[in-house]
């Protein structure tokens, strides 16, 4: 199962002092992603938590394959790579507009109670998500 987000613009502030996206700004990418794919879901972030459910990000990666630039339209991939546990992981994947592979990368969200930061199974209105 996976999402494709609808085109995004590189802004100018995202990028650094050599006119391509500063690295910091990916994990920023994905989260917009996965959020967005929630919502598409009908499981909005703000369901999540008012379940008193948080989800950190406790592991990620980035693979930059070609830099994107200010102007620069992208959209981003992002599967569910396997059944969530007690830990959910995204792998995501940035195009340009040309459809050139531009960037690989993976987060790992780990579930955790709000109230007690225990870590949580995966509840089971997530779980049927996926």
């Amino acid at each position: 199962m996976s999402y494709i987000t609808g085109e995004i613009k590189v802004r100018y502030n995202e990028t650094d002092q050599m006119g391509i996206v500063h690295h910091s700004n990916y994990l920023k990418f994905f989260e917009l992603a996965r959020i967005e794919w929630l919502e598409k879901l009908n499981m909005p972030y703000e369901e999540i938590e008012r379940n008193n459910i948080i989800l950190p990000v406790v592991r990620c990666e980035l693979k930059f394959i070609k830099p994107l630039a200010f102007g620069d339209y992208f959209f981003i991939k992002v599967f569910c790579s396997k059944k969530p546990t007690s830990t959910i992981e995204f792998t995501y994947e940035i195009f340009n507009a040309n459809h050139d592979k531009t960037t690989e990368g993976l987060t790992t969200l780990a579930f955790l109670d709000s109230l007690t930061r225990k870590p949580l199974k995966c509840p089971k209105i997530i779980s049927e998500l996926f």
